[in-house]
Parts: structure tokens; C-alpha cells; sequence
């Protein structure tokens, strides 16, 4: 059976299974696509097709491209990751610790070690989700701060969940990082993005913002309800946020976001360009938080996700900013391969030892519901069963 082949039979089965109403996959190597498929709708509602150019909202598979931009920074010596990130943003020196509530309400106090950009790209920086994090729920309740995902940039002014630098705590750590490049640059996120990262790889439908054509081809999200996908009727964007969000906000292509993990693959160089030095690439592919792991997501919010963790039982640590698995997965990627994901069940991960990398685009939520883990895991062995075979 063919790589193609091999997709197809999965995805396939998985839309007829009404496990996924529709995607776009794709596995690309150091030279290029290998594998580009599309299968089933953008929208449940119109019965418009998935085709290879559908536009996702990729949610925090922005953040590995705002960690690109950040290291970008770094090798200019516009920014430094163990710097005090308050010498920048003097906010981030004011910020305190959530220990907890009392009858009169949050119990803060000083942290003991500033934030560094290292902590924020690492998720080691004590800035969490309230999605994932009861006490920043009810923080968030009690003093009426913005929700994150509310496009305010009030929303980012929250207390640390912990002392930064002493646990692994999925969070907006890399927003802050973003407004750090545009503080030290005085260039906005956006700007940044598109001159330094997506002109120079063509990335041509990856943006903030869609242009009509964009617009055209967007896939629509879809909600779970009673085993059913029920697309959201209002799908497009209403309003512009109040800041580039570092941590998600990009809408892409599976084609664009394939050659930014060429890129990767090729040690920071496609078609003559080049975004990154070889040795910032292996700085970002490699552990940065130490002895911490990465631990499993609790929701308190199972509309919106699951509990999850990917390769569970396989150790975790974290890059910058990638989910490193430091083993193998049986029947799948090797260790030291670098993944993470998009709130709407977009998925990617680069496996450097096989030489490929490999996305799993869909628009649903809630995320990471049990059906689309197993898919995901469907997915890869699918891929490495035909690669090695």
C-alpha cells in the first residue's frame, strides 16, 4: 500500500465513522511534499469540499511560529532568553503568584525569580490557561479579567499559577513572548511575521487576518453534539483583536504550514533563505526546561477540550517552543521528534531522525475528545507502517 494510499484508507474510515467531518493532511521531507490529501467537507452545514488549499484557523500552532520569531530576535541580540523579561516589559516585574483564595479573596504574593523569555517559550513561566487551570478560572471570575481568546490585551495582565521555572504549565507564556519581540523591536508581531518569516517562504495564505480568498476557503469549525458535527454558523471573523496573539490567532494551509517544517527539517534554510542558523535549530529542538516534564491537561472546561496528554507514558520534555517526546512511540515517531497542536484539532509533529514531518488538519472542537486522539494515533502508525514496510 501506497503512502497515499495508506492516508486515505484512515481518514476515510474516520469521516464515515463520523469521527471527523473533514480534513486535510500532509507529509513533507527535507525536499518537499510527499503527501498532500483532502477528504470530506469544510462544512457540514454548505457540504462544501476539503480541498488541499482550506484554510484553518491553527490556534497554538502559532506558537511555534512566534518561537521561531523570537529566536530570530535572539541571534540578532534584540532579545536574551535568560534576561529578566521585566527589563523589556516592566509589567512583568510587577506580576505576582496565585497561591490561592481566601474568604476575602486571591491570595497573592512576590514571585521569588523573574520571568525569562526561556521560562515564557517553555511554558515554565508560571502563566497558565484558565481552560486548564481551575484557580486562573476563578481568578479570572472573581476580578472580571478578560477570558483568554477575547482578543484583549487586558486579558494577558493575570497572575502566575506558580514560581516560574519550577514546573511544565501549558499557558500564554508565549503571547508575553510575543509582545516581548514587539517591545524590543518596535515592530508588531504581524509585521514581523510576515517580512521575516512567511515572505521569505511564500507562505502566501498564512496570516492574522484572511484576505477574501482566504475567506473563500475557510473551513468552517464544528461543534460535537449527540455524535453529530454541527458547524458554527458564525465562522468568520467579526472583529480584530487588540494584539497579535503569539499564542494563537493565525489562520493557514496545510501547504504553507509544510514548508515552514521544511524549513525546520533543512536546519533553518528553504529555496535559499535563510531564517535561522543551524545551531539556534538544534538549540530549539532540544530540552530547555531541565529536569522538568511535561505532565497530563486537566479541562475544566470539556466544551472546549478534553483532558489530554499526547504519548502518554512516553517522558516529555519541552523545546522552544516544541513538545519533545524523549523515547520512541511504539509504531511511530522517533525520539526527539518535536509536536504540538491547534485548539480545533489541528495537529503537526517533525520527526528529524526519519527526516519528515507530518499535519493532521481538521476544524473541531471539543479538542482532543477520545475519537480524535485515536484517529491522531491512527494517523502516524498509518504513515510509519508505509515508510518502513
Amino acid at each position: 500500500m501506497s503512502l497515499d494510499q495508506a492516508i486515505d484508507t484512515c481518514i476515510t474510515k474516520a469521516i464515515e465513522n463520523k469521527i471527523i467531518p473533514g480534513a486535510v493532511s500532509a507529509v513533507v521531507n527535507r525536499d518537499g511534499l510527499v503527501s498532500l490529501r483532502s477528504h470530506g467537507v469544510r462544512s457540514e452545514a454548505t457540504r462544501s469540499p476539503m480541498t488541499d488549499d482550506t484554510v484553518f484557523q491553527i490556534a497554538s500552532m502559532t506558537k511555534p511560529i512566534t518561537g521561531t520569531a523570537c529566536m530570530q530576535a535572539v541571534e540578532r541580540g534584540l532579545l536574551k532568553l535568560d534576561q529578566p523579561a521585566s527589563e523589556i516589559i516592566p509589567w512583568l516585574g510587577e506580576v505576582q503568584v496565585l497561591e490561592g483564595f481566601s474568604e476575602t479573596g486571591p491570595i497573592l504574593r512576590k514571585p521569588n525569580q523573574p520571568v525569562t523569555l526561556r521560562n515564557l517559550l517553555t511554558h515554565t513561566s508560571g502563566f497558565t490557561y484558565e481552560v486548564w487551570n481551575s484557580d486562573m478560572a476563578a481568578w479570572k471570575e472573581h476580578s472580571g479579567n478578560p477570558l483568554t481568546g477575547s482578543g484583549k490585551l487586558a486579558s494577558l495582565h493575570q497572575p502566575l499559577s506558580f514560581e516560574p521555572g519550577t514546573r511544565w504549565e501549558y499557558g500564554i507564556g508565549i503571547d508575553w513572548a510575543g509582545q516581548l519581540l514587539e517591545a524590543a523591536t518596535d515592530t508588531p508581531l504581524a509585521v514581523w511575521m510576515r517580512t521575516e518569516i512567511f515572505d521569505p517562504l511564500e507562505l502566501k495564505d498564512t496570516a492574522y487576518t484572511c484576505h477574501l480568498d482566504m475567506d473563500e476557503r475557510r473551513a468552517a469549525t464544528h461543534i460535537l453534539k449527540e455524535g453529530n458535527w454541527t458547524a458554527l454558523e458564525s465562522s468568520k471573523q467579526k472583529r480584530l483583536p487588540e494584539f497579535d496573539s503569539g499564542g494563537g490567532g493565525l489562520f493557514s494551509t496545510a501547504p504553507d504550514y509544510a514548508k515552514f517544517i521544511q524549513m525546520l527539517l533543512r536546519n533553518g534554510e528553504l529555496a535559499g533563505q535563510r531564517l535561522l542558523a543551524p545551531e539556534t535549530i538544534s538549540m530549539m529542538s532540544s530540552n530547555n526546561m531541565n529536569d522538568l516534564r511535561v505532565s497530563a491537561v486537566t479541562s475544566h472546561s470539556q466544551k472546549i477540550s478534553a483532558d489530554f496528554e499526547f504519548m502518554a507514558g512516553v517522558p516529555k520534555s519541552w523545546g522552544l517552543t516544541f513538545q519533545i517526546n524523549e523515547n520512541p512511540v511504539d509504531r511511530g515517531r522517533h525520539e526527539g521528534s518535536l509536536s504540538w497542536a491547534g485548539l480545533c484539532n489541528t495537529h503537526f509533529w517533525i520527526d528529524p531522525k526519519a527526516g519528515f514531518g507530518a499535519l493532521l488538519m481538521t476544524q473541531t472542537l471539543p479538542f482532543m475528545i477520545p475519537q480524535v486522539a485515536d484517529l491522531l494515533e491512527e494517523f502516524e502508525r498509518a504513515i510509519y507502517e508505509t515508510a518502513t514496510s
